[in-house]
């Protein structure tokens, strides 16, 4: 199973449609959802969102995803239950 991008800070950039979390657009967000969905293409997204992300965005990005790949929980998720 690949765990879905989303970091929990879920705000769309007007200019681009990405994320700003997770760096991701309204489509890909509604394919992440859905059952008949490889995981080869998830991988190619999680590989698309990372270049499009760049400095502080992506680097906090990949803090907070691998957090929640090994914890089940995104940093923004963990600060907010302290």
């Amino acid at each position: 199973m690949i765990v879905s991008p989303c970091i929990s800070i879920c705000k769309t950039d007007p200019q681009t449609g990405y994320c700003y979390g997770c760096g991701r657009n309204n489509e890909e967000k509604k394919m992440w959802k859905l059952e008949e969905t490889s995981d080869e293409w998830k991988k190619s997204n999680l590989t698309d969102i990372q270049e499009r992300l760049g400095g502080w965005q992506l680097k906090s990005f990949k803090k907070s995803y691998n957090h929640k790949v090994e914890n089940g929980i995104s940093l923004y998720k963990k600060n907010l239950i302290k």
